[in-house]
């Protein structure tokens, strides 16, 4: 498979036959340079996405034991890809928290102006302009503290 060693190039996919000199499965090309190829594995044998951090690097001559083959990340059930997008989720409103958390003073300030900007035209005689600016301001608050964390 000559074409295969000379067009490689970073972020194409292999697969690794059977007689190659490397576990089976679905690999990225992460670096190339004239004489050999770092590939990391991201599919398995079947060529469904995994996640092993397994790197190596082979000779340009070993090319001949891999084929061409499909990026595996398009290839996921649904359900796995709502659990993955549910559990980050989950980790990211952590995170969230974990910012709010870690500077509680500004914190408080900034949910009090969120609440004073949406509830005060029930206490205060104030342009509604103030208000939704106010509001606004509390609500930046609030998303700066909690993506930038402690």
């Amino acid at each position: 498979m000559p074409p295969l060693r000379s067009d490689i190039s970073v972020y194409d996919h292999l697969r690794s036959t059977d007689d190659g000199p490397v576990d089976r499965g679905v690999y990225r090309v992460v670096g190339t340079d004239d004489e050999r190829v770092t590939l990391l594995r991201v599919g398995d044998a079947d060529g469904r996405r995994i996640n092993t951090g397994d790197v190596l690097t082979v000779d340009r001559d070993a090319l001949d034991a891999f084929e061409p083959a499909d990026n595996p990340d398009g290839n996921r059930p649904a359900g796995e890809t709502v659990s993955g997008f549910l559990g980050d989720f989950g980790w990211q409103l952590r995170a969230f928290a974990a910012g709010l958390r870690a500077r509680p003073l500004a914190s408080l300030a900034a949910i009090a102006l969120v609440v004073v900007g949406h509830q005060g035209h029930r206490v205060l005689s104030v342009p509604e302009s103030w208000l939704t600016a106010v509001y606004f301001l509390g609500v930046f608050g609030v998303v700066y503290l909690g993506a930038r964390g402690g």
